[in-house]
């Protein structure tokens, strides 16, 4: 089992090595911090940029208390306590770190938004890994994840080269969803995992429709402000799941749930038309004399 984690480890650097030499590197646009509203309230500068990441740090400092104030959550496992605190900081950190980027646009600034949303991520791939995988393997993998999360922004920063923080962030969008609908979880309420990754697409359209969105409420709010208010939903759902849920006794996948469901619709579709179904037979008719 070491050795298969090793190979696993070892196939993904490799794939990492070969995608950064046969890809081209991807610059920071300067145009990215164009924003559509950029109107100024009470002394704000971006205002509604910067007011809408309250919700970050609220939702991150609620989900922080909860996890370590009377294990309000029943987290069972060490490594979950530690990988949903990192993400509870992370989201926090993004409230604090985005306001303080949207207040003054820039590349130095923009570190300070990005580095929270990387904390976040790779905790949630730990998580997933601990939940579904292995407590273990995940508990392990905590540390290194962070750090790559960690080093893909001082990448960027010191070479202007997207690549690595692409990776971070578009790679739990991809295999997270994967990994809830295709592996048993150990707990319930799995689907709100797949209404926060839905949430999160949600966020990233309005993101690059910013300025139309913006001309299409006759700017009264911009893509980029939906965008926070979106992406603030996730941590939100997936706290909701935390307080909810419970241990899965049967440790079904949700593609296998499904299944099951459909083959029972189906079932009871078939049964409902055969209880309408009747034979007629030829009725006498008397004839008048």
């Amino acid at each position: 089992m070491r050795k298969r984690t090793v190979y696993a480890w070892g196939v993904a650097l490799i794939c990492f090595i070969v995608l950064m030499i046969v890809t081209p590197a991807i610059p920071q646009s300067e145009e990215y911090h164009d924003f559509a509203d950029q109107r100024k309230f009470f002394g704000i500068p971006n205002t509604l940029n910067v007011v809408s990441n309250f919700p970050f740090l609220v939702i991150g400092i609620v989900g922080l208390v909860l996890c370590f104030h009377g294990n309000y959550f029943n987290l069972r496992l060490q490594g979950e306590l530690w990988g949903w605190a990192c993400f509870f900081i992370g989201v926090a950190a993004v409230g604090v770190g985005s306001s303080y980027y949207h207040l003054e646009p820039n590349d130095a600034r923009l570190v300070w938004d990005r580095l929270p949303m990387t904390i976040a991520f790779t905790s949630i791939i730990a998580i997933f890994i601990i939940e579904r995988i292995d407590e273990h393997k995940g508990t392990v993998s905590l540390i290194p994840l962070l750090l790559a999360g960690v080093v893909s922004i001082l990448y960027w920063s010191f070479f202007d080269d997207l690549r690595p923080y692409a990776l971070v962030q578009f790679v739990p969008c991809i295999a997270i969803p994967l990994m809830a609908i295709l592996l048993p979880p150990m707990y319930t309420h799995s689907t709100y995992w797949l209404w926060a990754a839905g949430f999160y697409l949600l966020a990233k359209v309005e993101e690059a429709m910013d300025k139309p969105i913006y001309r299409w409420t006759h700017h009264i709010v911009s893509g980029h402000t939906l965008k926070h208010l979106c992406a603030a939903m996730v941590p939100v759902f997936l706290t909701l799941m935390l307080a909810k849920r419970t241990i899965e006794t049967e440790r079904v996948s949700l593609l296998k749930t499904w299944r099951i469901r459909w083959t029972r619709r189906k079932e009871n579709d078939s049964k409902v038309v055969e209880s309408y179904e009747c034979t007629y037979t030829s009725v006498p008719v008397a004839e008048s004399s």
